[in-house]
């Protein structure tokens, strides 16, 4: 019997494997948008998109990153501003699209461009970091998403956000995982939606990768900026030496977890934008696999004593 179910597992995943490694043809004829291309995964994708033969439109919210993406790529790439938190640069934006793909419609939009900071215990924020955050993170997925969604839908083409395993848990407190989470639930509802119409929907939940979310130095200049801002009580509360602690915690952590290999995550998404039948869900990260996703599985008593036990201790804590 068990041998059985194991002959049944094998065929499953060879024709799972076959399934997956169909790709789309004619890539010359298909434009992707991508947002958030003046570093990380948005540059990388963009290239390696140009290699594979694709039109590619790259977002850039500086002028120093369109210029960097110029000078390294072919004539199949179009670079554009877009602020993903104002509403009238992405109209913008949408507008210049719809004259570079004309009657193709959109082949594909990767909602890639993201912040990580502020980010720290919930009580040391304001709700105006929230927002600032919510404003990249979500509204700005939304806002892009419905901006080009009838170019896709016309092209009977692909959604591709960029969310996060934090999307699945909340191992740390601020607006990160809360946009994330909403990221998960627009990404949900989107493919519900809009799979009668022939527009496959993926979701990227990427663990810990090398880049500037994940920058240590960026996370502890930011955590050091919002104690300096907290009242003295809750300072009291926390103890002198806490911050002493969450930086041991960041670095180690980051250190043992950070994944250099940034094409793990661009092969996620190139397979979500190129492949005859992509996935629903993409997890990149062997911390994503082996860490989060399971811990967002347990029982909330198991991961919440897991995680609470992780985490830098509280001079007020009881635990």
């Amino acid at each position: 019997m068990f041998l059985y179910i194991l002959g049944l597992l094998a065929i499953w995943f060879a024709y799972r494997w076959f399934q997956e490694s169909k790709r789309v043809g004619h890539k010359g004829d298909k434009y992707v948008y991508i947002t958030g291309c003046d570093s990380g995964f948005g540059q990388l994708l963009t290239k390696h998109l140009d290699k594979l033969g694709f039109n590619v439109i790259a977002g850039c919210y500086t002028d120093k990153g369109e210029d960097e993406l110029k000078k390294i790529s072919s004539d199949r790439v179009s670079t554009l501003h877009v602020d993903v938190t104002d509403s009238a640069s992405v109209k913008r934006a949408t507008e210049l699209i719809n004259t570079i793909v004309g009657q193709k419609g959109l082949w594909a939009v990767v909602n890639n461009a993201g912040v990580g900071v502020p980010s720290g215990p919930t009580d040391w924020l304001t709700i105006d970091d929230y927002k600032g955050m919510l404003a990249v993170n979500l509204v700005g997925v939304i806002d892009v998403t419905l901006s080009v969604l009838p170019l896709i839908k016309k092209a009977r083409g692909r959604v591709v956000n960029v969310a996060s395993v934090f999307g699945r848990i909340s191992p740390f407190g601020g607006p990160y995982c809360v946009s994330k989470y909403g990221v998960e639930a627009f990404n949900d509802s989107l493919r519900l939606t809009v799979a009668p119409f022939g527009v496959k929907v993926s979701c990227i939940e990427p663990g810990f990768f090398k880049t500037n979310v994940t920058n240590v130095q960026i996370l502890q200049n930011n955590l050091t900026k919002l104690w300096d801002r907290l009242s003295q009580d809750v300072k009291d509360d926390y103890g002198e030496d806490f911050m002493e602690r969450a930086f041991t915690t960041i670095a180690t952590r980051f250190q043992l977890l950070t994944d250099s290999n940034l094409m793990k995550v661009v092969g996620c998404m190139e397979h979500a934008i190129a492949a005859v039948y992509p996935r629903t869900r993409y997890s990149p990260g062997w911390d994503a696999k082996f860490v989060w996703l399971p811990l967002s599985y347990m029982p909330t008593f198991i991961t919440d004593t897991l995680l609470i036990k992780s985490n830098p201790k509280i001079k007020a804590s009881v635990l």
